[in-house]
């Protein structure tokens, strides 16, 4: 059946179009959109299902299809010809235009050549036009000379007067060009008429420059901006602006230009202004003087008057350096001779004032304004670095013998002579200015005494109490001192590090702290006014105020001082302050201390004040550390070799404060043991073996216990109020061993009854729960072991053997325990049931405790402590402060 015979539905003919398969084309959409409408009809109609109208319509549809793929290829095949043809078209063409183009090339090759060479000979005739021009030139201006210096030999300067008035300002520069030459052919020149000759030229040369300064001094002062209205006379300004820069220029190549430079800074109006030499002249008074003194307020940061100077230094450098830029050809030297004026006399001047004024009144009034000045001149020279003018060149075409002429003459007093960047100028200019006050060792030497006199007038007090406890000593406090530093200071010669060290510190404090001058002023001052004990106490407020001055003196050293002698500036300022803080104040408080306990009386309680001493000694030092570790140790970075020095200094000034606090803490860990002996050996007799034994159950603990309670209980307390750390452990541990061997003692020196074991027991008991209040797992155990000693005073006879074999006491040698059994009120009946347990003392002498079962290492000690002497102790822990070492350094 034929397809012509079955239309198509139109839904599917517009399907069947080449522009379906242009896009984006899915096969089940496409087959979906043919057969869309024969599935609708399909499930309309009744009955079974009928595939033909499919069959017919997909046989349609192909058709279309492959009828649409025959016109595509027909078309695909045209158009590749198409393009093949183009393709063959284009090629041609292209090779015509390589081939044209290739022409072109080599023609214009060829035209290149010829006009290279036409250009080599255009050059080299204007070089030989040149030369030419140049030799006729130089003819030209040698004729021309003679017959100038022959006029001048005849007295004639009539033609160059003509050339001065009828040139106008190209005149003149000729006549000033001409008579700088003349000078130098009169000066080579060797003729009997020659001397005439030279003297003629000098003469018309000296008056030539007196005219020419007389205009530009007109010029100056009538074309001066702040004489001047800027909207009525712009245009006379600027006619007199443009006459100035003629003159400049011309003086410049006269002779070069000195003298016009010198004209126009010597009468510039900063520096001849009646009201600003006055200035100069008074410093006015106000509250900052009366703050300069005072170490305790704050620095000023400013100075009014010299405050005021460079803000007008400032505004008149800014103007300035505008005039400089258009009026003179050479504005870089003209700008650093300025500059150097105002620093040579402005500043300079002002500076000397103020330095004078406060140097009658202080040391540290002097330092501090000497800072200030120094802070704001710098801030200054910052400001004024922003004018640097040397990027300009000069705008005259003379010879460079010129610009050296005027380098040499207008160099100033201090100045180089030669341009250079304003910066290195100014920074130069600054160094000179405080040099009178900072070279060698002036300032480290007032910044030494200052602080040396403020830390001995602050201490005076301080010291005169201390020197009034010492009294008893064969010399007192303030004597020795000054022996001890004499002596150091005798010993400079010494080569080790340690002699060096307190020898420089010691000649340091001798030489800037006035340390027996002052004291003694200040005794003249305040008379026989007496001391109080709050006088001699040490206290983190003087220490911080203290350090609190150091700080500022090391601020003025770091801004004052140059970079290189910072480090050492630095090292002589710790030593300064470590004589001051640790010898004179944290030392002087702890031998005081140290001579009170010497000098009590044994039978009195012990004294634990000193611990209040040592525990703000501790937080000096460790505040006192803690400013060398952040403030003073970074600023000797730049030099291994003091950092080294000043960190084996500090290590060995801590080491000897720990010295005197070891002493310290030996001598109350002595009178504390003393203490204890003491009430030990007021034990009755009759207090284990009592009489009355309704009596003696009354009593919760005998007398001497609850005394050596109390007593170790005032010592806990205090020391854990002082001390901290490795400190507290080793003292607590101190007590409470010398303690234990007194009780080992103790208890063999009273028999015990039944009822007076339990009195014992009780005792026992006591002392082992105050020492558990120490929290010393050693002491701890050594004390269990008092207890269970304690209680073979308690246990009948016929356990006795097992006791002292097994448990806790088993551990130990039955012959040690020998002297402890006998003690007991029925020793004698029970000796011989316990006979076989000792044995014969030979057999078991010198045998250990290896045949023991559990030996401990507090055991073994204990044999030890067993026959001690119940004497002093011997602090062996040492005292440590959080001091600086190398290893925290990173050294």
């Amino acid at each position: 059946m034929s397809s012509d015979m079955f239309a198509l539905d139109p839904s599917v003919e517009e399907v069947l179009n080449i522009s379906t398969f242009e896009d984006k084309f899915d096969v089940k959409d496409f087959v979906s959109s043919i057969s869309e409408r024969l599935i609708s009809h399909s499930k309309a109609e009744p009955g079974p299902f009928e595939p033909r109208p499919f069959i017919r319509t997909f046989e349609s549809a192909v058709d279309r299809l492959i009828e649409i793929r025959k016109n595509l290829q027909r078309e695909t095949d045209t158009l590749e010809k198409s393009v093949k043809q183009a393709e063959r078209d284009y090629s041609k063409n292209i090779t015509e235009l390589n081939g044209g183009f290739e022409a072109v090339g080599k023609s214009f090759g060829s035209m290149e050549s010829k006009m290279s060479e036409v250009g080599r000979t255009a050059i080299r005739i204007g070089e030989q036009l040149e030369s030419v021009h140049i030799s006729r030139q130089r003819a030209q201006a040698a004729y021309d000379l003679i017959d100038y210096y022959n006029h001048f030999s005849k007295g004639d300067t009539t033609r160059l007067d003509n050339l001065q008035k009828d040139g106008g300002k190209e005149g003149r520069h000729q006549a000033a060009i001409i008579l700088r030459r003349l000078s130098t052919v009169a000066r080579e020149v060797d003729l009997p008429s020659a001397e005439k000759t030279r003297e003629n030229i000098d003469k018309y040369c000296e008056k030539f420059e007196k005219n020419m300064l007389r205009l530009f001094d007109r010029c100056y002062r009538k074309g001066d901006p702040k004489m001047m209205n800027a909207c009525s006379h712009e245009y006379v300004a600027k006619n007199f602006l443009t006459f100035r820069q003629h003159c400049a220029q011309t003086l410049l190549d006269f002779n070069g230009g000195a003298s016009c430079v010198q004209i126009y800074v010597n009468q510039h109006d900063f520096f001849i202004s009646r009201n600003r030499v006055q200035e100069l002249s008074e410093v006015e008074s106000g509250q900052l003087w009366e703050i300069l003194p005072d170490p305790d307020s704050s620095p000023p940061k400013s100075e009014p008057g010299l405050s005021a100077l460079f803000a007008e230094i400032r505004t008149t450098v800014a103007q300035e350096a505008q005039i400089v830029q258009a009026v003179f050809p050479n504005p870089p030297m003209v700008m650093q001779v300025f500059l150097q004026r105002v620093f040579a006399q402005s500043i300079q001047q002002y500076l000397e004032l103020l330095l004078n004024k406060a140097s009658s009144i202080s040391q540290l009034s002097f330092l501090r304004m000497l800072h200030l000045a120094h802070s704001q001149t710098s801030s200054l020279v910052e400001a004024l670095k922003g004018f640097d003018l040397s990027h300009l060149t000069s705008r005259s075409g003379s010879d460079r013998a010129v610009t050296d002429a005027l380098m040499a003459s207008s160099a100033t007093p201090g100045g180089t002579g030669q341009i250079v960047p304003v910066s290195v100028m100014l920074e130069t200019a600054m160094d000179e200015l405080f040099m009178p006050f900072t070279e060698g060792q002036k300032y480290l030497e007032r910044e030494s005494k200052n602080l040396g006199e403020l830390y001995s007038s602050y201490l005076y007090r301080f010291t005169r109490y201390h020197e009034s406890v010492s009294k008893s000593k064969t010399s007192n406090l303030l004597n020795r001192v000054v022996n001890q530093i004499n002596a150091a200071a005798s010993n400079t010669s010494s080569t080790s590090v340690s002699t060096t060290t307190t020898a420089q510190a010691a000649a340091a404090l001798i030489k800037f702290s006035g340390f027996g001058n002052a004291a003694e002023r200040e005794k003249e001052k305040l008379g026989e006014e007496t001391v109080r004990e709050e006088d001699g106490k040490i206290s983190i407020d003087v220490s911080e105020k203290m350090l609190k001055w150091h700080a500022e003196a090391v601020g003025r050293c770091v801004e004052v001082s140059s970079t290189s002698d910072v480090p050492k500036n630095a090292f002589a300022l710790l030593r300064v302050l470590a004589e001051a803080l640790g010898r004179s104040y944290v030392e002087a408080a702890l031998e005081t201390s140290l001579t009170r306990l010497e000098n009590r009386d044994p039978k009195l309680e012990p004294d634990l004040s000193p611990f209040a001493t040592l525990r703000m000694a501790d937080m000096i030092c460790h505040l006192w550390q803690q400013y060398v570790n952040i403030a003073l140790m970074p600023l000797s970075s730049s030099s291994v070799t003091i950092r080294r020095d000043m960190v084996i200094f500090n290590t060995q000034t801590i080491n000897r404060i720990e010295g005197t606090a070891n002493a310290l803490v030996q001598r109350v860990t002595d009178t504390v043991v003393a203490w204890l002996a003491t009430q030990l050996s007021k034990q009755k007799r009759s207090d284990f073996k009592p009489r009355n034994d309704d009596l003696s159950f009354a009593r919760v603990n005998t007398e001497p216990c609850e005394a050596c309670c109390e007593t170790l209980e005032k010592a806990r307390d205090v020391a854990k109020q002082s001390l901290t750390g490795r400190n507290l452990e080793v003292f607590l541990t101190e007590v409470g061993v010398t303690f234990h061997t007194l009780l080992l003692d103790h208890l063999k020196k009273f028999p015990v009854s039944a009822t007076g074991g339990l009195m014992l027991a009780k005792d026992l008991k006591s002392y082992q729960d105050i020492i558990a209040t120490f929290n010393m797992p050693s002491l701890s155990e050594r004390f269990e072991f008092i207890r269970q000693l304690g209680n073979v005073f308690l246990i009948q006879p016929d356990i006795l053997r097992s006791y002292i074999t097994e448990n806790y006491l088993g551990r130990i040698e039955p012959t040690l325990l020998r002297p402890y059994l006998a003690q007991r009120a029925d020793w004698g009946k029970e000796e011989k049931a316990l006979e076989g347990l000792f044995g014969e003392e030979g057999e078991h002498e010198g045998k250990g405790f290896k045949d023991r079962l559990g030996v401990s290492r507090m055991m073994r000690e204990l044999e030890g402590l067993r026959i001690g002497d119940g004497g002093g102790s011997a602090f062996s822990g040492g005292f440590s402060f959080n001091s600086l070492n190398a290893r925290s350094l990173g050294i």
